[in-house]
């Protein structure tokens, strides 16, 4: 297994480490509900150096990226990130990511660490026609998730500026002398911010975040707590809910999808879409404590209508929360049953997102 920049900190730290996507990542630290609620109620930092940074440069940036992604990216500001998803031919996701643009000429994808190799493997091959070149640079960045409702506080101990990044922003900042690329974003539902750091300079940071947040009880927190943060917020884990079978318009989203352009995949979508879908992500509470996991059928009477895609206790709703792909005659406040371990239990359809953190969307 490959290790990030890190691991010695997370093992000296008592971290429980698991094999992630072939890396060797920790899983908690204390417990996973003591970390969700850092998370919620904190500040706490996540090492998620196992992320991929594909760059693309050249005179044909624009025109590509903007080809080779749902969303918009010709209209975005310089410094400003976007969240798309990138498609085949027939409209399925072949990864979700964040897209960051350095300038006319200069885009940064941050994807998914089990997709790296394969996302770069596709962008390469739509490339071929345009004049751009594309960079795999993910072993020379490490990166550090710091989120929680006081995370500004805390960073403008040390960079008194940050508090200018707006939602969805970044730019180029000295951490405890690091040349680093920090942005607003985060996969929790709270406000934060994401740290790029040299891979080199990353365990420097990071143990100057440990250190100087002590008086701001900021914790680190592994990847069983940003699993259950990320569900509660109701955003999609590549793998579990999508993949290259379901489309953006089923995963609910479409609003990342820019028909006003051009892009891979766009003929399919229109298609889906004027023909209707047959199936979409719905978000589910489960009745009882018992938790629908991934792969479990969901019924309606004796009908099978779909299967749980993700699913865990929240304990910052206190009770058991899913999302499910099912058919699309399901509405929401419907009841269903979701068959656990052969038992049925009760579940109700439930508008998205569970939960509403302190994300600021100016």
């Amino acid at each position: 297994m490959r290790r990030t920049p890190l691991y010695e900190s997370h093992v000296s730290l008592g971290a429980k480490m698991i094999d992630f996507a072939g890396w060797e990542m920790p899983l908690q630290y204390t417990s996973i509900n003591d970390e969700v609620a850092t998370v919620r109620k904190n500040v706490a930092l996540f090492d998620v150096s196992h992320m991929g940074e594909i760059f693309v440069e050249g005179e044909d940036t624009v025109e590509f990226v903007d080809y080779l992604l749902t969303n918009s990216f010709k209209n975005l500001r310089i410094g400003q990130v976007m969240y798309t998803v990138m498609c085949n031919e027939m409209g399925g996701i072949i990864d979700d990511l964040l897209t960051y643009r350095f300038g006319e000429k200069q885009a940064m994808l941050v994807v998914n660490a089990a997709n790296i190799e394969k996302d770069f493997d596709w962008i390469v091959n739509q490339s071929k026609q345009f004049n751009v070149t594309v960079r795999n640079l993910s072993d020379q960045y490490g990166l550090i998730a710091v989120q929680g409702p006081l995370s500004e506080r805390f960073l403008k101990t040390f960079v008194s500026d940050i508090d200018s990044l707006s939602y969805y922003t970044f730019a180029s900042y000295s951490v405890f002398g690091k040349n680093c690329i920090v942005s607003r974003t985060g996969y929790t539902g709270e406000d934060g911010f994401e740290i790029y750091c040299h891979w080199d300079d990353t365990f420097t940071v990071w143990n100057e975040l440990l250190q100087r947040g002590n008086n701001f009880g900021v914790k680190p927190s592994g990847l069983g707590a940003r699993d259950v943060c990320r569900l509660e917020a109701s955003y999609m884990l590549y793998g579990n809910d999508m993949d290259e079978t379901t489309t953006p318009l089923e995963v609910g989203l479409s609003w990342v999808v820019k028909f006003d352009k051009d892009f891979i995949g766009k003929d399919s979508l229109i298609k889906q879409k004027e023909l209707g879908l047959q199936k979409r992500i719905r978000g589910l509470e489960i009745s009882d404590r018992r938790i629908a996991r991934h792969g479990m059928y969901v019924f309606k009477g004796e009908k099978r209508v779909g299967v749980v895609t993700s699913g865990t206790f929240s304990p910052t709703l206190e009770k058991p929360v899913a999302l499910a792909m099912l058919s699309s005659e399901i509405k929401i406040s419907d009841e269903v049953e979701v068959d656990i371990r052969g038992s049925k239990v009760k579940a109700m359809i439930v508008k998205l997102p569970f939960y509403r953190g302190s994300v600021k969307s100016s």
